[in-house]
């Protein structure tokens, strides 16, 4: 048995169900705290009941992030003891403001959220949202503050075999933060858009409250073709900062072997990684140099003078990520990217057409299409972490270095067991709890014998 193997596979089964409630958490705090602004700005009732009723469902999805989330911390100290020794100094900097600062104001102020309504004025209550949604997405900062620093070093310096921050505004200035950070919270905006249009969706195919989630999924649909644009932008500069500072990240995920100039972008391949080759492939000329530099010309450097040039930097070893996963995580991230792109366009045609007697097939896209920001905020987050493979600190510190060495691999796989089934149980409780109260409908509506146990639609004013 491999206690390395077993640790990265408990970080990583752990981490991808962590990262299914973050992106929710941070978008769906700025919808919640947008539709109580629109309460407040009109006075229409059905936008608070907005507001409570989409809150609700954000808070049973901020509870289970944040017991997903405690993991994590317990995983550096244990598994993980040599890189916490390692890098202590800068990684746990940000990570000690994010807790003291960035999530105690987000849980103080949803506390006083949840329990201020009609004990705080409107505007005063709608004000500790918005700090919620401020603290939501400072914590996503934060702890992208600490991860750019595995992906690109800066503000350090190497003593008596430890890394010690010695500028901590080059830690925040990092070229890394500045694209990953905005690239990772408006995924998450896009993930709570399409969360809110689904469950829209679902009411509007079974015509239940229908002025109430016209409204919702509205709402929605403009915050998530915005989410969705500056996404792909954010994106595509986050590539190029990947060309620029990780070009081996880029190669694998393009599974390009040789050094080409143009560069052209790979639709589908075979990989052959044992004789480092494509036995198939499709490629568009000139348009992976497009990408890199905003040019049809430029070198993408390939994996083979790649793994020259880090051997002579690094010494002997094996600097190639696994390709396959890089290769086709990146081509999932996209593919799926651009779906829900062309899926936001059509829900802002339903909007500003005013489509909504649209059939039903539609309506039922758009529920399925939940799942969709998931698999590109997970597939994009594995080409992250496993594309800078062989480093845990890219340069500094590689993946074998890092484990602890006390930690046997019968624990390690005992506890990964254990790990993977509460978080499973977690899971399934969180989407029951969710279905649960989405399909509850909001709260406030009145009910009429008439319609067999249906909620009648709400009775506020139309557009």
């Amino acid at each position: 048995m491999n206690a390395l193997l077993f640790a990265r596979l408990q970080f990583a089964i752990t981490t991808v169900y962590h990262f299914f409630f973050v992106p929710l958490t941070l978008g769906l705090s700025v919808i919640v705290a947008i539709m109580e602004t629109m309460y407040v700005r009109t006075g229409k009732e059905v936008y608070k009941e907005m507001a409570k009723y989409w809150g609700k469902l954000f808070l049973i999805n901020f509870a289970m992030g944040v017991v997903t989330g405690i993991v994590q911390e317990f995983q550096f100290g244990m598994n993980w003891s040599e890189y916490s020794r390692f890098v202590g100094d800068v990684f746990g900097a940000p990570l000690a403001i994010e807790a003291l600062l960035a999530f105690f104001l987000e849980s103080t102020f949803l506390g006083i959220w949840i329990f201020g309504w009609d004990r705080l004025s409107k505007n005063v209550h709608a004000l500790t949202i918005w700090l919620v949604a401020i603290g939501s997405n400072l914590s996503a900062l934060w702890i992208l503050i600490a991860n750019s620093f595995m992906q690109e070093p800066v503000g350090f310096t190497l003593r008596n075999g430890r890394a010690e921050m010695t500028d901590f505004l080059a830690l925040l200035l990092n070229r890394n933060v500045w694209v990953q950070f905005p690239h990772t919270v408006m995924g998450g905006f896009a993930t709570a858009a399409f969360f809110v249009l689904g469950i829209s969706a679902y009411f509007l195919l079974r015509k239940r409250e229908v002025d109430f989630f016209q409204r919702s999924f509205q709402i929605a649909a403009i915050f998530g073709a915005i989410a969705i644009l500056l996404t792909g932008l954010f994106g595509h500069i986050q590539g190029q900062e990947m060309v620029r500072s990780q070009p081996m990240k880029m190669a694998a995920a393009e599974a390009l072997w040789e050094s080409k100039d143009p560069a052209p972008f790979s639709l589908v391949a075979l990989i052959d990684s044992k004789n480092q080759r494509n036995t198939f492939s499709i490629e568009i000329p000139y348009v992976l140099s497009i990408l890199a530099y905003n040019r049809p010309s430029g070198e993408v450097k390939g994996i083979i003078e790649l793994q020259n040039e880090l051997t002579q930097k690094y010494g002997a070893g094996n600097y190639i990520p696994p390709v396959g996963v890089a290769y086709w995580t990146f081509r999932i991230m996209v593919g799926v990217g651009t779906l829900l792109g062309l899926l936001g366009l059509y829900a802002l045609y339903i909007v500003y057409g005013k489509k909504f007697n649209s059939p039903k097939i539609h309506w039922a896209v758009f529920i399925w299409a939940i799942i969709f920001p998931y698999i590109t905020n997970t597939t994009g987050w594995l080409l992250t972490e496993m594309g800078r493979y062989p480093w845990v600190v890219y340069g500094l510190m590689k993946i074998e270095d890092a484990i602890s060495p006390t930690v046997s691999a019968a624990s390690v796989l005992f506890t990964l067991i254990v790990y993977t089934l509460i978080y499973a149980v977690l899971m399934v409780a969180d989407v029951y709890l969710l279905r649960k109260f989405a399909l509850a409908g909001p709260e406030g509506m009145t009910f009429d014998a008439s319609q067999k146990g249906k909620k009648v639609q709400s009775t506020a004013s139309s557009y």
